[in-house]
């Protein structure tokens, strides 16, 4: 298991409840795919936040990257919904 710091921005952080959390990963967990599919298994909340997944941007010590990239040694992984332009 490695521990990392989630931040959640915009409507994630809304439907989850909380703007940051550490957590204990487990070792199975290599991508940014994997670490949101083990985020749905944590509650409901997760669940409805992470629903269509596919659209959840993420980033690593504050670089955006795709769901493939691994996360192993972050410090700190964002999640959030696509951006909108204005």
């Amino acid at each position: 298991m490695s521990t990392v710091n989630l931040v959640y921005f915009s409507w994630v952080r809304e439907r989850i409840g909380r703007g940051e959390e550490t957590l204990e990963v487990p070792a199975e967990v290599i991508t940014i795919a994997d670490l949101l599919a083990h985020l749905k298994t944590l509650g409901e909340e997760y669940e409805t936040a992470l629903e269509h997944q596919n659209v959840i941007r993420a980033a690593i010590n504050q670089e955006h990257v795709e769901h493939g990239e691994p996360i192993a040694g972050a410090r700190e992984i964002a999640l959030f919904p696509p951006m909108t332009g204005g």
